[in-house]
């Protein structure tokens, strides 16, 4: 399986994360987050997988812009 995700997983997430929620770069992490709110179990897990995915990419580039 391929790393990409539909339209609605990320629209979704960005509106999350505008929301002023944060998300961690454990997967586990952001389902109890998410919790029951979401409409269907395979869209939280989802949702959840490119939530920790996205954090992981910020944090690294944070550390390459402070390194140079």
């Amino acid at each position: 399986m391929g790393k990409i995700k539909s339209k609605q997983v990320k629209r979704a997430s960005n509106e999350l994360m505008q929301n002023g929620i944060e998300f961690h770069n454990k997967f586990e992490k952001n389902k109890k987050i998410l919790g029951r709110e979401m409409p269907s179990k395979k869209m939280r897990n989802k949702m959840a997988g490119y939530l920790a995915r996205f954090t992981k990419q910020k944090e690294k580039e944070k550390k390459t812009l402070e390194v140079n």
